[in-house]
């Protein structure tokens, strides 16, 4: 089990567009963070394809990652990820390997098979619904367009065809662990808001991984809500943002990212007070040795390769110093002496 200092963190940002703000704002501010990203040391910067959501401002993730891969020097840039049944993969290939062909060695295709937004705007993104197992053989053949010579069926990506773009199965499901596993393909679980069955898909996906030209060996990366700030109190209220935005999702209401509140007492009921802690049980909240023993705990738990930090917060400069304070936990680590603690951390979602 590799221990904190040995594990990469890297970013998953949705540009949250916050109660009184503007997409606009909300693109800059993504711009700022990946640029603060690349500085402290994280290894890739993802952006997530999501429609129809008034409150996230990275739908068109192909462009964002572009203006992201611009803005900073050394950080992998890519998607967390495209959904695949939402485009021909032609296109994906061309627009990938137009960013590859830009940013050479720092572009990453996360793929997922959800539809990012409701039934009507599935629609609307894919005019003419076919089958809806046809995933595997889009994915087939747009990992073809990448190769040398092309799928083989006459069609060409240009930009596109011969570059090294690595491709990534992303889901929260077994679906899409046992098809990372029978392609030999790195694998990120979406427990930062669906962790349900986050330990038995990683196990699936290592039980039955095949080494692959792409990979020897099984690389799981898991989504975690990391919200560090000086107090544990601060950070809980910061936290708040999340906890409302997941209410109005589940309350069928997805709206702009709330300001923080002190307490989500009164705010939601017992059962939905429920569903949300079980959708955030994933999370890293708290002042820096806190958030410090819940990541150990994620860890150790899940055998993570890599783990991947989203923190929806309402402040842009709250939001960047909360991934500045994670970033040193890393460095910090490096420090510590491997003294076990006095008492077995606990890992929680507040």
């Amino acid at each position: 089990m590799k221990p904190l200092p040995q594990v990469p963190f890297s970013v998953l940002d949705l540009s949250p567009v916050r109660a009184g703000g503007t997409a606009g704002e909300s693109l800059r501010n993504t711009i700022d963070l990946a640029r603060h990203a690349d500085r402290l040391g994280y290894r890739r910067y993802w952006l997530a394809e999501h429609h129809g959501l008034p409150g996230v401002a990275s739908a068109a993730t192909a462009v964002v990652i572009g203006q992201v891969a611009a803005a900073t020097a050394r950080i992998r840039v890519g998607s967390g990820g495209v959904m695949l049944p939402n485009h021909p993969p032609l296109v994906i290939a061309e627009q990938f390997g137009t960013l590859a062909a830009l940013f050479p060695g720092r572009v990453d295709l996360g793929i997922g098979r959800a539809p990012g937004g409701d039934h009507r705007t599935a629609r609307a993104l894919r005019r003419h619904f076919g089958p809806a197992d046809n995933f595997t053989q889009d994915l087939e053949e747009l990992r073809g367009y990448f190769r040398p010579g092309g799928p083989g069926n006459g069609v060409h990506a240009v930009p596109g065809e011969g570059l090294d773009v690595p491709v990534w199965l992303l889901g929260s499901s077994d679906f899409s662990a046992r098809l990372a596993a029978r392609l030999g393909l790195p694998f990120a679980f979406a427990s930062h808001f669906a962790p349900d069955y986050l330990h038995e898909a990683l196990a699936l996906y290592r039980r039955e991984f095949e080494p692959s030209a792409a990979l020897a060996e099984p690389y799981a990366m898991v989504g975690v809500n990391v919200v560090v700030a000086a107090t544990d109190a601060e950070a809980r209220k910061l936290f708040t943002s999340v906890q409302q935005a997941f209410l109005n999702l589940i309350r069928g209401a997805p709206g702009l990212l709330p300001p923080p509140v002190e307490s989500m007492d009164g705010r939601w009921n017992p059962i939905e007070r429920a569903h949300v802690d079980r959708m955030t049980v994933c999370s890293a909240v708290g002042a820096p040795a806190a958030v410090r023993r819940a990541l150990d705990v994620i860890t150790e738990s899940t055998g993570a390769d890599e783990l991947i930090l989203t923190a929806q917060v309402y402040d842009h400069a709250a939001r960047v110093r909360s991934f500045e304070l994670a970033a040193a936990l890393r460095a910090d680590a490096h420090r510590t002496t491997a003294a076990p603690p006095a008492a077995a951390p606990v890992a929680s979602s507040v």
